[in-house]
Order: structure tokens, then C-alpha cells, then sequence
């Protein structure tokens, strides 16, 4: 059985455009074509998709995941144990995938064919692509990206939990400011955007104050990271973008 790009797009929850970009750089060649020459994948392009996107969602380049599956030494198996080992270090939101990985592992072994939608189920409706492209191409030959890359590389699950407990506690304490009335050129406002660049230096790359300002900026015009701070409290993408603003000027004076 044979499947039309748009039938794995949507399987796969990734973009057409995706999976042609794929194709053009020989990462994932469609077995078939039809008589008027459109893609056809069949179930073993599906697995090697199915690698592809569990990579990606890693971090992994594209250039390295190719050496990775066309490595004539790795066996699907191997694959999929070292996939497993990566996930399980990772914050809580990915363990739908490290079962995702499990249930892959455990159909191979006992010869069952998983469908189409089973492979791509735990992706849900976010196309791991988009945002490791968006990220690639914003910071992807920074010496930041590069180090914040390697850092999350090591960090084991506990210290992803104790990362999401200091933005919790960060975010609840902005809210309470911004409820107290405290303008972002105030004293208060100013120390937490302070508590804020620590926390990027300390957990992802030295974040100096002229990044931060970046940052600020990019929270405001970023609709993706506007609506994340702004679910802490309305409005506070931006207070927090002005008190960056004015803290990187009384450090700086």
C-alpha cells in the first residue's frame, strides 16, 4: 500500500512543503511515483519519517540525522533504543514520546505493523519541523545557540522539573507585581527582569544585557512568545519587555 504526501502530511502532522524539501535533499525519497509523477511513500518511508521527526524533535540537524539513518552499521532497533535513552532525559511533556518509542520497539520486536496514524500520534498537531527551523535559523550559528544546545544536552529530568518550578515562581511573583501596580521602570519590576537574565545565563548561555534587550524585543513581536508571558498575567510581555529595558540602562549607566 502506497500513500499520497498529503496523506502523510497529515499522518505526520508536518507540511507538505516538509516532506518535498525532504525529498529534494535525498533525506526521505518517496519509493513510488505515480503515472503522472506525484509521490507515493510507502510503509517503510513512513518508519524512516517516523525517525526522522523523533530526531528532529531532538535537535538533531538535518545533515546528521541522515548520517544517522543511513549509517549501514545501525539497525532500526538500535535507533530506536538510543532514541529511547534521549527522550527519557527529558522534561515531563516528552514522555508521551518515550512511550511513543516503547510502543514502536515493542510492535518491531513482535512483528506488528503500527498504522499510519499510531506512527505520528504522539507528535499531535505540532510539527516538530517549524520550530526547529525557527530556531536554527534565528541563532543557529550563535555561540548561544550553540551552548544552550549542549547545556539542555545534559540536563536530566529533575533539573527540567526544577527549571519549570523557578519559571512558575518567577511568573507568579511578576503577576503579583503587576497586580500591586509597580511600573516596569520600578526597582521591583527592574530586579525581577534581573532574575530573569540570570536565569538564562544560568540554565541556557550567558545572556549579556544588550541579548536581553534582544529578547525583550522579540517577546513582544514573537506572537508565540507574547502568548506564553502573557498567559502568566495579560499584558505582561510587554510590562517585562520595558522593565529588561530599563534595567539593562541602570546597569549599564
Amino acid at each position: 500500500m502506497s500513500y499520497s504526501v498529503g496523506q502523510v502530511a497529515g499522518f505526520a502532522g508536518v507540511t507538505v512543503r516538509t516532506l518535498h524539501h525532504y525529498d529534494e535533499i535525498g533525506l526521505l525519497v518517496p519509493s513510488e511515483r505515480s503515472h503522472a509523477g506525484h509521490r507515493r511513500y510507502s510503509d517503510v518511508d513512513l518508519d524512516r519519517l517516523q525517525q526522522i521527526l523523533f530526531y528532529r524533535e531532538l535537535g538533531f540537524p538535518l545533515d546528521e540525522v541522515a548520517a544517522l539513518l543511513d549509517d549501514p552499521e545501525a539497525d532500526p532497533r538500535a535507533h530506536l533504543r538510543r532514541q529511547h535513552e534521549l527522550l527519557t532525559a527529558r522534561i515531563e511533556k516528552l514522555q508521551k514520546m518515550a512511550a511513543a518509542v516503547e510502543h514502536a520497539m515493542e510492535a518491531r520486536t513482535m512483528g506488528i505493523n503500527l498504522t499510519p496514524e499510531e506512527k505520528f500520534e504522539v507528535f499531535g498537531d505540532k510539527d516538530p519541523e517549524e520550530h526547529a527551523e525557527e530556531a536554527e535559523r534565528r541563532w543557529g550559528g550563535t555561540e548561544a545557540y550553540a551552548e544552550s544546545q549542549r547545556r539542555a544536552a545534559r540536563y536530566t529530568k529533575d533539573d527540567w522539573k526544577r527549571m519549570q518550578a523557578e519559571v512558575a515562581s518567577w511568573g507568579e511573583r511578576y503577576d503579583a507585581l503587576m497586580e500591586a501596580g509597580e511600573p516596569a521602570t520600578g526597582e521591583r519590576a527592574m530586579d525581577m527582569a534581573e532574575e530573569h537574565r540570570q536565569h538564562i545565563s544560568q540554565w541556557f548561555y550567558d545572556c549579556s544585557y544588550e541579548t536581553h534587550r534582544g529578547l525583550g524585543e522579540m517577546y513582544m513581536s514573537d506572537e508565540r512568545f507574547k502568548a506564553f508571558y502573557d498567559s502568566m498575567r495579560p499584558g505582561l510581555a510587554e510590562h517585562l519587555r520595558d522593565a529588561i529595558e530599563a534595567n539593562a540602562a541602570r546597569h549599564e549607566a
